[in-house]
């Protein structure tokens, strides 16, 4: 019941690991079958991540420093305070973005790509607009209260048909975040219950949408995206793949492994990282890296997210690895979520991966405090070739 470390190492045969679920702390690992030797490249086209948290003010720099060195396109979330609901201030945050790319960075090496935060009065005029500006390429659904700023999100789906309309109509993304927040809904299940009240009923409405189901994170989700048309596809986060509630819970509750979707059990993480890793177009990588200063995750009501942009395709690598599926990574996290969005892949750009651990620091600097990142402290098995 501690959670203090002792000097100890612990190996777990991979093959007791789904009896004890899945186990990560800085004195377990797992022992995999499908391990690459140490030293091992891999080298796959530059990815994209279609997900991204890069905040506003001066730790916008902080989290560009990392992700500029890992992807070569990201989709950036408009949550802001205040949302970024029109075109004109996505504009405003796409030119914050680029005048805070780290100064050593080739021009037109990294590409920010905007969104609309949807809300119940966004207007098809409004959505017309911002895809005229060639910037903006999604809209991002937050159920109202579902999230971190997402109070000014959407009530009721149907106020939002005619803007979600001139979407279909234009080929722009909706990007969902795939989770009641409807009082009573057990955390657990909110997932599930928005496939079958908020989904499926919209799929069926507007056939030639094209959505994304973001960041899943249960079986039931895996399942009806396979099922569900082509024009539905879904991310995937590198935490959800590697971690499942015990993480969160186990030994004392864990803030840093917070995060919305919240981590669910065991036989969820095994569905995603089965989709993930089986070569399907249907899922691709977003990261939902998403930065807080640590005093708002170490306090009595911290806020939701997990901060992997310093090592995301690193953390993508491990999950692979450990079902033998590394043949699948460039498919995942390079070609898939361009090809949804309609966007050339990173033809001729490419980066590498080698099977060499690295110590995560245990913070990084976040603007005018520090965040702590995932794995802080502990080890990395992959590293990115500079």
């Amino acid at each position: 019941g501690s959670c203090h470390n002792q000097n100890l190492e612990i190996i777990i045969d991979r093959e007791v690991v789904h009896d004890l679920a899945y186990i990560h702390h800085p004195l377990v690992k797992i022992a995999t079958m499908t391990s690459v030797p140490q030293g091992t490249k891999l080298t796959i086209t530059l990815p994209d991540d279609f997900h991204h948290h890069f905040r506003d003010g001066p730790a916008t720099a902080n989290v560009l420093a990392h992700i500029t060195k890992q992807f070569g396109r990201a989709i950036a979330m408009p949550n802001l305070k205040p949302p970024v609901t029109t075109a004109d201030a996505a504009l405003k945050y796409r030119d914050h973005l680029i005048s805070n790319l780290p100064e050593k960075l080739p021009d037109g090496s990294f590409e920010p790509l905007m969104t609309l935060y949807l809300t119940d009065n966004t207007t098809d005029e409004e959505i017309r607009k911002a895809h005229a500006t060639g910037f903006v390429k999604a809209c991002k659904y937050y159920p109202a209260g579902a999230t971190t700023n997402s109070d000014a999100g959407v009530t009721d789906v149907k106020k939002t048909y005619p803007a979600l309309r001139a979407m279909a109509e234009l080929g722009m993304i909706l990007c969902i975040h795939s989770e009641v927040s409807t009082p009573g809904i057990d955390i657990f299940d909110r997932e599930p219950v928005f496939i079958e009240e908020i989904i499926k009923p919209l799929v069926e409405d507007m056939p030639s949408l094209k959505i994304v189901m973001e960041h899943i994170s249960t079986k039931e989700a895996v399942e009806y995206v396979k099922s569900a048309p082509d024009n539905v596809k879904a991310s995937i986060t590198c935490h959800h793949l590697l971690y499942n509630r015990n993480s969160l819970l186990v030994g004392g509750i864990k803030p840093h492994f917070y995060c919305l979707p919240i981590l669910k059990r065991e036989t969820h993480r095994e569905a995603l990282l089965g989709a993930a890793t089986s070569g399907s177009n249907k899922f691709f990588l977003g990261t939902d890296s998403a930065p807080h200063p640590v005093e708002n995750k170490e306090t009595s009501c911290g806020c939701a997210g997990i901060y992997t942009a310093h090592a995301a395709l690193e953390l993508y690598a491990e999950a692979f690895e450990s079902v033998g599926a590394l043949d699948k990574l460039e498919g995942f996290c390079s070609f898939y979520g361009a090809d949804h969005y309609g966007l050339p892949r990173n033809t001729g750009r490419t980066i590498t991966l080698e099977k060499k651990e690295w110590t995560v620091p245990d913070k990084y600097e976040f603007g005018k405090s520090v965040l702590v990142p995932l794995r802080a402290g502990d080890v990395v098995q992959w590293s990115i070739v500079e």
